[in-house]
């Protein structure tokens, strides 16, 4: 916080190396909301994700105080939108409810806990989803050496017995980023696909935010290992507890996520058979000279970065190996992929490298290319053809 009077900057929160359950996580926000300043001009008023969840906390500048404002609430995802002269107004979901709006009155410092939130506008869950965050803890064998002890969360979505007569097929989706979140709120997709009558599952791998920065500096150097073996040991866990069909598993992912499914169709063929991916990193030794996050490969790859040096053979070497393209030929499921034209955070050249690839093993392959979308394809006519082909794919190729 910067004192415009006396012109000296002090450190309000410090970086929370670990989150435990129920305190402040850390801020893993873009940006503070819009207006977000109590009426006494010492509080302000944020939501940031806590693990698997969104929540939403009141920070007192001057104390460094951090109280939760929705402690004691239905679990899922809230959002601040506005507080005006106390009064606050949030937006709530989970992932088979879609977002509702509440109101409170922030009471006075000290009291926050004590807050009373009000539905103003009510929306019944979806019919025939049930949800659940599940923990896990990764072997002994696959833990990280500096950073030991890291758990992780995954977000499963089942379809009731009424939308499927039998066992369910499991679409697995990492999340992109790779530092990003999963969090327990309304995602058309996931419940679109669960209403198909597919269980999802959302893995929040390590290095995912919400965890504590130890979880975030845990993954640079370890992708394509430790991110990986995260989403299969979670996926293999899920597959022995629950009633699922273990013989339709696919894939479903973007960027970093599409990334890491190229990964697991490659290095575990047996498990996954269909795939799906959206402007996926197959190869970050050939992206690192096209995209416009040049210092996102090197970085992740474990490497230091500097505009005005180019990376030397080692260093291309270990951007190789550290990409799905490595164990292009073990790959047997058959793969849909959607590539924005104009995206230059992952140029559409690397979904093609993998279409040729795939195309030259005899792998069943179709390539969805999107005039005037970038790396998001978030245009209506991309986003209503995506989802179409893709749930046409799954069904295919899963014998749904």
């Amino acid at each position: 916080m910067y004192d415009w009077y006396t012109k000296h900057t002090t450190m309000v929160l410090e970086v929370v190396p670990r989150q435990t359950w129920g305190s402040f996580p850390g801020i893993y926000c873009s940006a503070l909301p819009g207006l977000c300043w109590a009426a006494d001009s010492r509080r302000l008023v944020l939501d940031t994700a806590q693990r698997s969840q969104q929540d939403v906390f009141v920070v007192d500048t001057v104390t460094g105080a951090t109280t939760s404002l929705t402690a004691d609430v239905p679990q899922g995802s809230w959002s601040v939108l506005t507080i005006d002269r106390d009064l606050l107004v949030a937006r709530f979901s989970t992932p088979s409810c879609p977002p509702t709006l509440k109101v409170a009155v922030l009471p006075s410092a000290g009291q926050e806990a004590q807050v009373q939130w009000v539905c103003l506008q009510d929306a019944p869950p979806v019919p025939g989803i049930s949800w659940s965050i599940r923990t896990l803890r990764p072997p002994l064998e696959q833990e990280h050496p500096q950073y030991r002890g890291l758990d992780f969360d995954a977000i499963l979505l089942c379809p009731s017995e009424s939308l499927t007569s039998q066992k369910p097929p499991l679409v697995v989706m990492p999340h992109g980023g790779p530092h990003s979140v999963f969090t327990a709120g309304w995602m058309l997709y996931p419940a679109a696909l669960c209403r198909l009558g597919f269980a999802v599952l959302l893995v929040n791998y390590r290095g995912s935010l919400g965890f504590g920065q130890d979880s975030v500096a845990s993954l640079p150097g370890n992708v394509g290992t430790q991110d990986v073996c995260d989403v299969q040991f979670c996926v293999e866990r899920v597959l022995q507890e629950e009633p699922l069909d273990a013989g339709r598993v696919a894939l479903v992912g973007g960027s970093h996520g599409g990334f890491l499914a190229c990964h697991l169709l490659g290095q575990y063929p047996n498990t996954y058979h269909a795939c799906v991916v959206r402007n996926p990193v197959v190869n970050i030794a050939s992206m690192v000279a096209t995209t416009d996050i040049p210092d996102w490969c090197l970085t992740e790859t474990g490497l230091s970065y500097a505009p005005d040096a180019l990376p030397d053979p080692a260093q291309w070497t270990d951007m190789l190996l550290k990409s799905p393209m490595r164990y292009v030929d073990q790959v047997r499921a058959p793969v849909l992929l959607m590539l924005g034209e104009d995206d230059r955070r992952v140029p559409p050249k690397q979904g093609l490298e993998y279409y040729r690839a795939l195309k030259a093993r005899g792998i069943p392959t179709r390539l969805l290319w999107y005039p005037g979308n970038n790396h998001a394809l978030a245009g209506v006519e991309a986003e209503a053809d995506g989802f179409m082909n893709m749930v046409l794919w799954l069904l295919k190729h899963l014998q749904c």
